[in-house]
């Protein structure tokens, strides 16, 4: 029996829109990577900002007629993220991490932080649980994503977000009054811990710059639309990465913790600083792409590099003609 014609209505379901939308972002091999991981997803976000409904309706709507307004502003989305190749966030000002919604454009990196999954469980089991920060740094803040998180998550703690970028903390400070946080959360203009003398905190968190030299080479379109600044981490990667790992101790509060992501570059990571005992956090992108360290820790395997002052003096002996 002969298949009934598609009419125009069926046609432009939602339900529809979305099929045809991965369709074409499948064949135009686009990459994905902030905020969702494939095409359908994609193109599901796209089609939520285009119809101005919570994501969480959609499933209601999905058979229902696209209005012709909504239908114009989806299609207009869809052929951007084709031809630019401009990342989901970015198109519409927008970007999520768990339950939190922050603004986005193109001054800052789209936030995705495996330490927020972190958070949500306010760092357990890997922090023991009666662990409260009051004072808390997010170091290469961006956006102000994790900062803001751990302020939602340590309702009683001071929290701080630095940046080098001018540019990214007028990002911050927008997603800082959105939330409600000015009173506990303040911004600081700083490359790393530069401006930052005197101050200690009992955690810091950070998601620096870690893209290496060769991969930034690499990287899809996409990812060029985000701030050199926020992805370049020298030759192999580790340059910021080596530059926390030595000043976060002044900075740390007595049992203090320091939690960085690293991207999957642990190997990486451990064969740079065999000394240090860090854990690993098992996090959606499995165990090698966030380490802790506490304070004590970084002090302690600094102590074992560091030569004493009678082997020292033994070694000048030996090599004095």
């Amino acid at each position: 029996m002969p298949r009934a014609p598609t009419t125009s209505a069926q046609q432009n379901t939602a339900r529809q829109l979305i099929a045809d939308a991965a369709k074409r972002f499948r064949s135009a091999r686009l990459a994905y990577g902030h905020g969702t991981l494939n095409a359908d997803d994609e193109a599901a976000w796209l089609t939520v900002h285009a119809l101005g409904c919570p994501f969480e309706e959609l499933a209601a709507r999905l058979d229902l007629p696209v209005p012709p307004a909504a239908l114009r502003r989806a299609q207009r989305l869809f052929e951007r993220r084709i031809t630019e190749r401009i990342p989901a966030a970015y198109l519409t000002r927008e970007a999520w991490l768990g339950e939190h919604r922050f603004y986005v454009d193109e001054r800052v990196i789209v936030p995705r932080s495996y330490i927020a999954e972190l958070l949500r469980d306010r760092l357990q089991p890997w922090l023991p649980s009666r662990y409260k920060p009051r004072s808390i740094l997010d170091l290469c803040t961006g956006s102000g994503c994790l900062a803001i998180v751990a302020a939602h998550t340590f309702a009683k703690a001071q929290v701080d977000g630095a940046d080098i970028s001018t540019a990214a903390l007028a990002v911050a400070r927008r997603n800082v009054r959105e939330h409600h946080l000015a009173a506990r959360v303040q911004l600081k203009q700083t490359d790393l811990f530069g401006k930052l003398a005197g101050l200690q905190y009992d955690l810091i968190l950070t998601n620096p710059p870690y893209v290496g030299v060769s991969a930034m080479r690499a990287l899809p379109a996409e990812f060029r639309h985000e701030p050199v600044l926020a992805l370049a981490g020298g030759s192999d990667g580790l340059d910021l990465v080596r530059r926390i790992l030595m000043d976060a101790p002044q900075h740390l509060n007595d049992g203090g913790w320091l939690v960085m992501e690293v991207g999957h570059y642990r190997p990486r990571v451990e064969r740079a600083f065999p000394r240090l005992p860090f854990i690993w956090a098992e996090t959606s992108g499995g165990d090698d792409c966030v380490l802790l360290i506490q304070k004590e820790s970084l002090l302690s395997a600094a102590l074992r590099a560091r030569p004493s002052t009678a082997a020292t003096a033994r070694r000048r002996r030996a090599t004095s003609p």
